[in-house]
């Protein structure tokens, strides 16, 4: 071992050029200056940039909502209007003969860097309409031309914040007005599904927070075609809930049940998570009995309790009962629940008793007789409920949670979308309350958390944004992704994951209360972050600080870790010494990281962050906005670290030798290639592909972050994630798990509990699912004398991966659903420097003999082979998905409610006869408006 030792530390002295280094940072001790990193100090400045650049995209907001009230107000309705306009499904189609097609007129487009490289029309908006919406309906073309005025608003708001992306107007009656125009592009059946008034912004935007209880009945006579339109029916309501609503699904027949047991007696938050669980419960529902609505209507007024919206969804075939009674109890005189009733199914018979149910109640009826009237039908409850708020002329803007818009940009980036509602001001319509749309804009999180630069915060250190909800926005352990074979797709639940599911140490959550309350604070915690895909567990104290982010739901964290992160250096060289360094041949930056702001200008936008520096220091690009701190660090780096190059290119090469690096704070690195990318085993280590091991937005490399906490003067040995092979890189438990269980009772090995909140495992059944075993062992091979293992300090005892735990063993993929997991990783006692132990194994025995390799992590262990020793695998379950689900942390909910106005015509309440009053009463109208304005 002494001799390994020996040998292993020269190459890694000589490759390394370690003594090199040290020696160059010792000459230039003098003129470098150490300072407190002021956490608190820190924590405000970086809260008041986000909120600054959040403002910016508010007031685009608000200026697309002014334009398009006014538009709406001088406009008045044609129904016999004739309007072309550029259809985003038609845009540069042409017929057989050459000619555009009817809405599809030329529509140049180009790609763009700043548009995910898509191609767009950045003078021009265009139209998306929904296949099951008539894209020459009076009322789709009266909007489309009254919101023309909105394209002017885009391109003004773009030059004015060339940060924004993409702008848009969902209006009320189907279309969607994109900025920058797009050619869309249909589903793989040629069907355009999106529509602009199921997303979360409009939703959200149209309505104040919500608590609904979902009413179906499933009596014998719902059977077939009924309950099918039923069952859609309420996955549709619930695709318009979102996290600051609370439901539940109640199902009827001459009994009351829930449809989830666990959810009985109350109502649980409506995030994603949830949603999809009713969904799975809801498939299942089958019809039996006779229908007896009156228990299940005073179970719906039991449980509700909101200050704000509360509405009742009844879903039936028909009333029979005396249900007056009920209303009289729960409801009346003051209404303050809404009840909203569908009719589902051919047979009119009942259909006054439904409607009389909504009349009375300040709701909406509306007739679902196909599958195709759902979508429609369902949105009108979410108008019903704007009309206080859109009669009032609130202008609430909101925030979405993050998500990942797939569906128009084809990302899976996560973004955040401020939104504002669009109210028609017409004084002969104010009582009815109409909502025009929703206008709203896109905010991509990464160019938020850009605003809290990597390098002020150490190795360890990093930053994160949750919502009011306590749900996180942006955090570096945040993994919305998982492997579906060999795609990635979002999680199911990737946006309603909770704060304490990634700061798991924080375990009496007063973190998480005090920013979901908007305080402002410190806190200071011992944690154990589990590192390179959970595999290596970290023992660190974290000072936490943490504020809000004015004027919108989220709150900012930032951690600093003792040690790495209390102290930034500085040290001054000139500019044209550190130029003439920077641009060598083995040098790169972080790309993700701002050095300078390549976005503002659509000139800058291809160049890289190298480039970008260099223009600007050497005078060619003086607009550029930098980051002048980071660039004296960049430069001083530089210069500090040039002689290695020359050192590496000097050294004789032996065998085996892929590659020597550096990294320092300021995100440079210095990489030299001794082995062509077809003989490296390593391929992908130090490439963009591998982000693990690079400079990012989230983090510091891994193999930086884990050499920062080995100890000084020693060597950090590290198998990067891609360098599998024979065994190497694996948990020692799974080549010979009887030498590590007694590794373990001797105490050289301590156990160590890490937890994974974000899981995803085999959907065995909706309740419960089971996690992969948390130690597997695998058969020795008994033809060789002896083994021969080095092992790191640190290991764990699950090959944990990122995305899919058990997944790879499947032959076919299965269906994954998200699960909590916890595991072992297992931290070395360096006090220890050698042992050795007899293992009996039935007839046989085998020894095996273990030393420290000084000055590294590692330990060499050498294991004579002459039989086999199995242990059994243990299993671990996830946890049951009921409790987490109903867990009802502290929340914030929005604190502008609009629930209720005096003026509001609560007697447009659905059905053919109230839509009739409406319509004279617009036409009638319209002249009086009109001799008013001429006079």
């Amino acid at each position: 071992c002494i001799i390994y030792s020996t040998q292993i530390n020269a190459i890694a002295s000589k490759y390394s050029g370690a003594a090199l280094l040290q020696k160059k940072l010792k000459d230039v001790e003098p003129i470098i200056r150490i300072e407190d990193v002021d956490g608190a100090r820190l924590v405000l400045d970086f809260a008041e940039e986000i909120e600054r650049m959040l403002g910016s995209k508010m007031k685009s907001v608000k200026r697309l909502a002014d334009t398009a009230e006014d538009a709406d107000l001088y406009h008045e309705y044609n129904a016999s209007l004739q309007f072309d306009y550029f259809n985003a499904l038609l845009v540069n189609t042409m017929d057989e003969e050459g000619n555009f097609i009817e809405l599809g007129g030329e529509f140049p487009l180009e790609e763009n860097e700043h548009f995910n490289k898509l191609s767009v029309n950045t003078l021009m908006s265009d139209i998306q309409v929904p296949t099951n919406v008539y894209n020459k309906d009076p009322n789709i073309l009266n909007g489309v031309y009254m919101s023309e005025a909105l394209n002017d608003i885009f391109i003004n708001n773009f030059q004015k914040d060339p940060t924004l992306t993409w702008q848009y107007f969902g209006s009320s009656s189907g279309f969607f007005r994109l900025y920058p125009g797009i050619k869309w592009t249909p589903d793989a059946n040629g069907v355009v599904s999106f529509d602009c008034r199921n997303r979360n912004w409009y939703i959200q935007a149209a309505t104040s927070p919500k608590d609904i209880v979902i009413v179906v009945d499933v009596s014998g006579s719902m059977k077939g075609l009924k309950m099918t339109i039923a069952k859609h029916t309420i996955n549709t309501i619930l695709d318009t809930l979102g996290e600051n609503d609370f439901v539940n699904v109640i199902a009827y027949t001459d009994y009351v049940r829930y449809v989830e047991p666990c959810f009985k007696g109350t109502l649980v938050q409506a995030d994603l998570d949830n949603r999809e669980h009713f969904k799975l419960l809801i498939e299942e529902l089958h019809v039996k009995g006779e229908a007896k609505v009156k228990k299940a209507m005073k179970e719906s007024f039991r449980i509700l309790g909101s200050l704000c919206n509360q509405a009742i969804m009844l879903i039936t075939d028909g009333a029979m009962e005396d249900f007056q009674s009920v209303f009289e109890e729960f409801n009346w005189p003051d209404k303050k629940v809404r009840v909203f009733t569908y009719l589902i199914g051919r047979d009119m018979t009942f259909s006054e008793n439904v409607k009389w149910i909504a009349c009375n109640n300040k709701g909406y009826y509306t007739h679902i007789s196909t599958l195709a009237d759902v979508q429609e039908n369902v949105m009108e409850y979410l108008h019903v409920l704007s009309r206080p708020m859109v009669i009032n002329h609130d202008h609430d803007i909101i925030w979405t949670e993050a998500y990942m818009d797939s569906v128009v940009t084809h990302s899976l980036l996560l973004m955040t979308s401020v939104a504002m509602p669009v109210f028609s001001k017409k004084k002969e319509t104010l009582s009815h309350g109409i909502l025009l749309g929703v206008v709203g804009t896109d905010v991509p999180l990464l160019e938020v958390m850009k605003l809290a630069p990597r390098y002020k915060l150490g190795a360890h250190g990093y930053a994160f944004l949750i919502t009011n909800n306590g749900y996180i926005l942006a955090h570096p352990d945040l993994r919305p992704l998982y492997s579906d074979g060999k795609k990635l797709k979002p999680k199911p639940n990737y946006n309603s994951v909770d704060l304490s599911e990634a700061e798991w140490e924080d375990t009496e959550d007063s973190l998480r209360t005090a920013m979901v309350k908007g305080e402002t604070g410190t806190l200071s915690l011992d944690v154990r972050a589990a590192v390179d895909k959970g595999k290596r567990p970290l023992f660190l104290k974290n000072e936490y600080f943490y504020t809000t982010i004015n004027e919108t739901p989220f709150s900012f964290g930032m951690v600093l870790t003792r040690g790495h992160g209390q102290y930034m250096f500085f040290g001054n060289v000139s500019v044209e010494e550190g130029l003439h360094d920077l641009q060598q041949p083995d040098l790169s930056i972080a790309d993700e990281w701002t050095y300078c702001e390549t976005d503002i200008d659509p000139h800058h936008r291809k160049l890289t962050q190298l480039q970008a520096v260099v223009r600007y220091l050497t005078g060619k690009e003086p607009d550029l906005e930098c980051d002048e701190i980071l660039l004296q660090q960049v430069l001083f780096d530089a210069v500090v670290t040039a002689p290695l190059e020359a050192y590496w290119t000097a050294l004789t090469v032996d065998e085996g030798m892929e590659s020597a690096f550096l990294g320092t704070r300021s995100g440079l690195m210095r990489v030299i290639r001794y082995a062509g990318s077809e003989k490296r085993v390593g391929k992908k280590f130090l490439t963009p592909v591998d982000k693990e091991n690079l400079f990012t937005v989230d983090h510091f490399p891994i193999w930086y972050r884990m050499a920062a906490e080995n100890k000084p003067g020693q060597f950090f040995f590290y198998v990067p994630h891609d360098d599998i092979n024979k065994g190497v890189g694996k948990f020692f438990g799974e080549i010979d798990g009887s030498v590590m269980a007694q590794l373990l009772k001797s105490g050289l090995f301590k156990r160590v509990t890490l937890y994974d909140y974000q899981a995803m495992c085999k959907n065995a059944h909706h309740h419960t699912s089971g996690a992969r075993p948390l130690l597997s062992v695998l058969k020795m091979y008994p033809y060789f004398e002896t083994y021969r293992f080095l092992l790191e300090f640190n290991i764990c005892g699950l090959w944990h991966n990122d995305y899919v735990v058990d997944a790879h063993r499947q032959k076919k993929v299965e269906l994954m659903q998200p699960c909590n997991t916890e595991y072992p990783g297992f931290m070395y006692d360096t006090s220890i420097r050698e042992t050795n132990s007899i293992i009996k194994c039935g007839r046989c025995q085998k020894m095996f003999v273990l030393q420290q390799v000084p000055n590294s992590n590692l330990v060499m262990l050498v294991v004579q082979a002459d039989c086999d020793c199995l242990l059994n695998s243990f299993e671990h379950n996830a946890t049951v998905k009921c409790n987490r689900m109903k867990s009802q942390k502290i929340r914030r909910r929005p604190e502008s409610c609009h629930a209720y106005h005096p003026h509001e015509n609560a007697k447009d309440c659905g059905g053919m006869d109230s839509l009739i009053i409406f319509l004279n009463l617009y036409v009638f109208l319209v002249p009086v408006r009109l001799l008013i304005q001429d006079q």
